[in-house]
């Protein structure tokens, strides 16, 4: 029996044992992620029988025989095919992918990411020296192309900052999970994974769980960054992100307010929350992402199909673009105008305004 380099993605090593039977000096120079090394002598006393054995040798004709001989005596046992050198080979295509994508960034997506991606920076004073910055992966488009506009910019950096590239699993199915580690290699990311219990937490409460779910995302984001020795987040809301808020919190929320390239943490003292995308447009990120043949995850939520039932924020973000679009065909502007409206605020024009949780009327000064 044999699987492939693909195959062994989706396994899990509490549930498998990897061995390598190469010999010492072979594994001494480089070895598949969790495999022990074991002698084809010691193969019978070492491996358990509760549990199923991959067994990989240099070209996979070794653990071919060995493999065979494995399961005549009751081992639940595979091999893999092409063995190291499949592997490597598979890694080497990563490598070339993630090297293409980065010239792409710097040439073909230049102008239309990398250059807004650094105007926001610039501009909203997102990076500073001595910063060691989450970047927070949720396995879509968006936090994906973030983390490697990051990698780019630290290749250039005018000032020192560290990275930390942080992926929570709330619970995720564990093909979804599958494909964000294979993305993350694929583009030379390397991620630090963290579980929570989140999607357990909220499957009971579907009709508030979008709310209770993204808060508690951002809590645990602030509280493992924090713990990484961060002292930032960063989240990979986007242009159209933005201009979305801004009418929903007037058509739903009764409210003038936008979505911010930059936050102080109320709960987690130092911590603070930057939008580095915050200029880039959603339709060059699909761009990007489709010139590469990239495949991301869409939505790993238990609640989707709810969300597009119950009327919730989900929902009416598809409403808001469905309008934004219908707009656009009369005003083609409209985009433009919507995120400068909210830097064009006229204060002495309003009928009234919030600030630092007191509410100010016109009549009050009139």
């Amino acid at each position: 029996m044999e699987i492939t380099v693909k195959d062994l993605e989706h396994i899990s090593l509490n549930d498998y044992v990897l061995a390598d039977i190469r010999g010492e000096v072979a594994f001494q120079n480089g070895y598949l992620p969790g495999a022990v090394l074991m002698s084809r002598e010691d193969l019978e006393k070492k491996l358990p029988k509760d549990k199923k054995v991959v067994i990989y040798c240099t070209r996979g004709l070794i653990s071919a025989e060995v493999v065979s001989d494995l399961r005549e005596k009751g081992f639940e046992a595979f091999h893999l095919n092409g063995g190291y050198v499949a592997w490597l080979m598979e890694r080497f295509a990563e490598q070339e992918q993630a090297a293409v994508v980065e010239e792409s960034l710097r040439k073909r997506f230049k102008k239309s990411i990398f250059s807004k991606f650094t105007k926001a920076i610039r501009t909203y004073e997102l990076v500073q020296a001595g910063d060691k910055i989450a970047v927070c992966i949720s396995g879509g488009k968006d936090s994906m192309l973030m983390a490697k506009l990051f990698q780019e910019l630290q290749r250039h950096r005018q000032a020192p900052f560290e990275l930390v590239f942080l992926v929570m699993d709330p619970g995720y199915a564990p093909e979804n999970r599958s494909l964000i580690e294979r993305n993350a290699r694929a583009l030379d990311i390397p991620v630090t994974i963290f579980e929570t219990d989140i999607f357990d937490a909220v499957v009971n409460i579907p009709k508030s769980a979008c709310y209770l779910c993204a808060r508690m995302r951002r809590g645990h984001l602030y509280s493992k960054a924090k713990e990484l020795g961060c002292n930032k987040i960063a989240l990979g809301h986007h242009y159209d992100d933005v201009i979305e808020t801004i009418l929903m919190g007037m058509l739903w929320g009764a409210q003038v307010q936008t979505m911010m390239p930059k936050l102080r943490s109320d709960n987690f003292e130092g911590m603070e929350l930057i939008r580095p995308l915050y200029l880039v447009r959603e339709a060059d990120i699909k761009r990007f992402r489709d010139s590469h043949d990239l495949h991301f995850l869409q939505c790993a939520c238990r609640f989707t199909d709810a969300c597009s039932v119950d009327g919730s924020m989900a929902s009416k973000r598809t409403e808001i673009k469905q309008l934004i679009k219908d707009m656009k065909k009369t005003n083609p502007l409209v985009e433009s105008h919507i995120f400068s409206s909210v830097e064009n605020v006229h204060m002495g024009a309003v009928i009234a305004y919030k600030k630092d949780g007191e509410r100010i009327h016109f009549l009050d000064n009139y």
